[in-house]
């Protein structure tokens, strides 16, 4: 017989062990507010996804 050995992740904002279940609507995170801690960083452009530069639009003509 095979057990459903639940996984843990740590809450991406405080590291509190979190069970990665369909019934945690907050997950990965623990807590509705470590949700929103979490979206306010990104509203405040603590957290930035790095991008490329491409070519200067001037060098383009």
């Amino acid at each position: 017989m095979t057990e459903n050995k639940i996984k843990t992740v740590a809450c991406p904002t405080c590291g509190k062990p979190v069970e990665w279940r369909p019934e945690n609507a907050f997950r990965p995170f623990c807590s509705e507010r470590c949700k929103l801690i979490d979206l306010g960083e990104w509203a405040t452009e603590q957290y930035r996804v790095p991008a490329e530069t491409g070519p200067n639009p001037d060098e383009l003509v």
